[in-house]
């Protein structure tokens, strides 16, 4: 059975342009094997594989849509099971246009497309509309079953020591209303740690988990905004502790805000940039994060795919996503430093 679905798998990735780092299904072992098939809707029965009665911790993985760019709904959603998600996170122009998609066919029609590619809403992105204009999607993410929207906190910005403190007692203080709508609905609202906000430092991560009581509000921690020290963004998150409602796996690299060579912009993702997430991996499984994973980085210009096609896309998370599994076992004490 396992030669099956090595066929199936080889027919459904193609293999990444990255020299060294590319997947070879040829030379993956078994356990890297099944690394790659679990979750994957290519192979139904995949899933499974890993699953025991102690299970070890495990990474939840969940696509961005941007990542494909603007690529039509049907594509993107077909290719979402062979990167060993079930979810999607939906994201709205400038960065895709997949929130407007749904609008445009309707939502029965996009909910039978779910159902046809076995996909499951998970999370709604909207930096568009921050984080105190929501309730509409709020209401949308729960007709699709998603359990999540990510906004960013706004301003202001550039703020340090105690006024920094006041602004995000504040801005919590302001959130609660908001905060009670998604508590009611049973959605949670996650704010990322994006440059030039008021949330963007490990200072205003802190000090939001100390000050954010509800369960519905958390941040969605993004490496990439932060100083590129593995130790340091480890200590984050167990500061966070339950209060870590999404990972970005996602680094620096050379940036994402003026055009590179492709080697050069896929260095944002984990596995070819330089950040070590082994020790990030290993907090998780202290703190038993059981949140969603996103394998994730910014093309330039926004609104593209990372890759020429939507086969190159998954094949690119796939790499990415192997090296996670490597950092993971790591963790979990499964493989040799």
């Amino acid at each position: 059975m396992e030669r099956l679905v090595r066929l199936a798998l080889e027919s459904a990735f193609v293999e990444s342009r990255a020299g060294e780092d590319k997947v070879d299904f040829r030379r993956t072992n078994r356990r890297e094997f099944l690394c790659l098939a679990a979750g994957s809707a290519a192979v139904g029965f995949a899933p499974g594989l890993l699953r025991g009665g102690n299970e070890p911790f495990r990474l939840n993985y969940i696509v961005a849509s941007s990542m494909y760019g603007r690529l039509p709904l049907s594509e993107v959603l077909a290719e979402v099971g062979k990167t060993g998600a079930e979810h999607i996170d939906i994201w709205p122009e400038r960065h895709a246009n997949h929130r407007e998609q749904i609008e445009a066919m309707g939502h029965q029609k996009f909910a039978a497309m779910l159902k046809q590619y076995k996909v499951k809403v998970g999370i709604l992105t909207h930096f568009d509309l921050g984080p105190f204009n929501l309730q509409a999607e709020m209401n949308v993410a729960k007709e699709f079953g998603g359990s999540m929207i990510i906004c960013g906190s706004g301003g202001p910005k550039d703020l340090e020591g105690d006024a920094l403190k006041a602004a995000i007692k504040d801005f919590v203080e302001k959130m609660k209303p908001h905060v009670a709508d998604v508590e009611e609905i049973g959605v949670t609202i996650g704010i990322e740690n994006h440059a030039g906000s008021l949330i963007d430092s490990p200072d205003s991560i802190k000090w939001l988990a100390q000050f954010g009581a509800s369960r519905h509000l958390g941040l969605a921690l993004a490496p990439y905004h932060l100083p590129q020290d593995s130790g340091l963004i480890a200590n984050l998150i167990g500061d966070l502790g339950e209060r870590l409602v999404h990972f970005y796996a996602w680094q620096y690299g050379m940036g994402c805000d003026k055009k590179l060579p492709k080697e050069q912009e896929l260095l944002q993702l984990p596995g070819r940039g330089g950040l070590d997430f082994v020790p990030i991996i290993a907090s998780l499984r202290k703190i038993n994060y059981k949140g969603c994973t996103e394998i994730f980085m910014h093309p330039v210009p926004r609104g593209i795919p990372i890759m020429p096609t939507a086969a190159e896309v998954t094949a690119e998370i796939n790499r990415a996503r192997l090296y996670m599994e490597r950092c993971k076992d790591k963790a979990n004490g499964k493989a040799k430093a």
